[in-house]
């Protein structure tokens, strides 16, 4: 079976060969350009067609077996800078000899437009059934700290505004134990534990994380533990030094303490992924990620979450074994800064609605003499400790911003937007005020505010993304009829629409296209109905903008017709 999604591969300068890999990984990567080889020329092998007998695939062939590849730390500062001030990655509409690019369409994807099951991404709401019961359990809810023993410290950061700690508990499992800032008791939790489960519900990889409550007697110091003093020198660590520690973290009425336990991912963890290019040393990765729609289409959860610190610090590879193969899996991780959250301290305004960085809002506060205030400045906020600062009634999803620019999300189309968008819409209230619960806020003001705000948002989020294309789903046949769902209908957005329905003949070697004369409507016309099996037709679509159009393809077969491919015009 050939692997057929849209990929964008540099063909050069992909192969890091230097003496700092690993014997393995230098062997693996000369097999990567057989490997991109056989990708592109596996068309060309079968002979050109645009689909094939097992389209539309619903996820990724098994990865190859990666024996190993290295660790890497990003620069902050340097992601920083580069994002900000350079032009990384294959951009939608860059000038290249001369001429300005043609849209550059996701990569990832079936033929259907929906991102396949991965090592970056697993369909889940939207794409079947979930239950409030499988969202609150997220990646995992079987392997909280054990109650009994003690929780062993193995590693510390006592520096900073919120101290932190490696602990083991007596079931030797490993985590990664964060607190809130004094000022702000559950705010940095409680996002960190709604993120996690409503970014895994979403499809993606993420830690298993955990509430705890506990009394300081529980934590006691392993051997080894160091600490990095005021002056930058290493010392053993004390038991003074846990103590004055804990004395910077927020106790509840009884004295004790609450945390969120981050279990330790699997596998040999590799370091952050960037939001463009390939790991050089994976030759499974072989989609720019730039242009991965789990990637681009990021940008809408973000966005609705208010994860403005989604950069590539916040991601982590681990080199997992599975089924007998080793291969990279990909990791969202750290969602304490979301919703009012800013980790350490509460959101400002400017975040989430301006970078970092930005020249036009200083100038025009500058030639304005102060005079000019930003939309997002006039808002008004609620400013809870339990949640930070944040307000959903002014939210346009288009306008939102992370810290800084990020090239996956520059280089979003609006289908990828309307996939994820489908997604956000696909979560009930009920859904979320069950994702909201798992923060436990004491306080039954802070539960309900962040519930209406996941809910307003979310509807902003649809509201934005539905009118972008022609919002068609879940396209089926049935009855002899072609059936789907006009979702902006189904959300209350718009009213019913008068839809046009044309047919056409498809040669799936040529692609090209043959009107069926007389053939409109959704009733599937006589000779698509009796078309021999194995042959393809198409179904465009269109409503009032002639530019927003849906065609649908549909493949015979002994037992009916198969949905097999999408295409959206805007």
């Amino acid at each position: 079976m050939c692997f057929r999604t849209r990929i964008s591969v540099p063909l050069t300068g992909r192969v890091s060969q230097g003496t700092g890999l690993p014997a393995q990984v230098r062997a693996a990567a000369k097999l990567q350009g057989l490997v991109i080889a056989a990708v592109l020329l596996c068309p060309l092998l079968l002979g050109a067609q645009r689909f094939y007998p097992d389209d539309p695939l619903s996820e990724e062939p098994a990865p190859m077996n990666l024996e190993d590849a290295r660790f890497r730390k990003l620069n902050d500062y340097y992601d920083l800078f580069t994002n900000t001030f350079g032009d990384v990655g294959e951009r939608q509409g860059q000038v290249q000899d001369g001429r300005k690019s043609q849209f550059i369409p996701s990569g990832g994807v079936n033929t259907l437009g929906e991102v396949m099951d991965s090592a970056w991404f697993s369909n889940r709401i939207g794409s079947r059934p979930m239950g409030v019961e499988e969202i609150q359990q997220g990646a995992g809810d079987g392997n909280a700290p054990a109650i009994e023993g003690q929780w062993t410290i193995v590693g510390a950061k006592t520096q900073g505004v919120t101290p932190g700690f490696r602990i083991r508990d007596s079931s030797g499992r490993n985590y990664l134990l964060k607190f809130d800032p004094l000022d702000y008791p559950e705010m940095a939790t409680g996002a960190d534990v709604i993120g996690a489960h409503l970014f895994h519900a979403l499809g993606y990889n993420v830690p298993e994380n955990y509430l705890v409550v506990f009394d300081e007697d529980k934590l006691v110091l392993g051997d080894g533990v160091t600490v990095t003093d005021a002056s930058g020198d290493k010392r053993p660590m004390s038991r003074y030094d846990v103590k004055a520690a804990l004395a910077r973290v927020p106790r509840l009425e009884d004295g004790r303490i609450r945390g969120l336990a981050s279990l330790f991912l699997k596998g040999k963890i590799l370091g952050e992924f960037r939001y463009y290019g390939t790991r050089s040393d994976d030759f499974n990765d072989i989609v720019l990620h730039e242009h991965r729609r789990d990637l681009r289409g990021l940008f809408v959860f973000c966005a609705w979450l208010n994860h403005n610190d989604s950069r590539a610090i916040n991601t982590l590879d681990s080199l997992v074994q599975e089924d007998g193969r080793k291969f990279i899996r990909h990791y969202l991780i750290d969602f304490g800064a979301i919703l009012g959250s800013a980790s350490v301290v509460s959101n400002t305004a400017r975040d989430g609605n301006a970078y970092f960085w930005e020249s036009k809002p200083a100038l025009a506060q500058i030639f304005s003499l102060g005079i000019y205030v930003p939309r997002w400045a006039r808002a008004r906020y609620l400013t809870h400790p339990s949640v930070g600062k944040i307000e959903y009634p002014s939210f346009e999803p288009e306008e939102w911003k992370p810290n800084y620019p990020n090239p996956a999300f520059q280089n979003r189309l609006p289908d990828d937007e309307f996939w994820a968008a489908k997604k956000v819409m696909a979560f009930t209230n009920e859904q979320l005020k069950a994702a909201v619960k798992l923060a436990e806020y004491s306080d039954a003001r802070a539960e309900k505010w962040i519930a209406d705000y996941l809910i307003k948002r979310r509807d902003r989020i649809g509201e934005a993304y539905f009118t972008k294309v022609l919002p068609l789903d879940d396209f089926k046949v049935e009855g002899g009829e072609l059936k789907f769902v006009d979702v902006s209908v189904k959300h209350g957005f718009t009213g019913a629409r008068d839809l046009k329905i044309v047919w056409s003949r498809f040669d799936n070697s040529s692609e090209k296209l043959t009107a069926i004369e007389g053939a409109s409507g959704p009733r599937l016309p006589d000779v698509v109905r009796d078309g021999p099996s194995g042959a393809y037709f198409a179904a465009k679509i269109a409503g009032d903008d002639p530019k927003k159009t849906v065609t649908v393809y549909l493949r015979k077969q002994n037992d009916g017709h198969q949905v097999v491919g999408i295409d959206r015009s805007w």
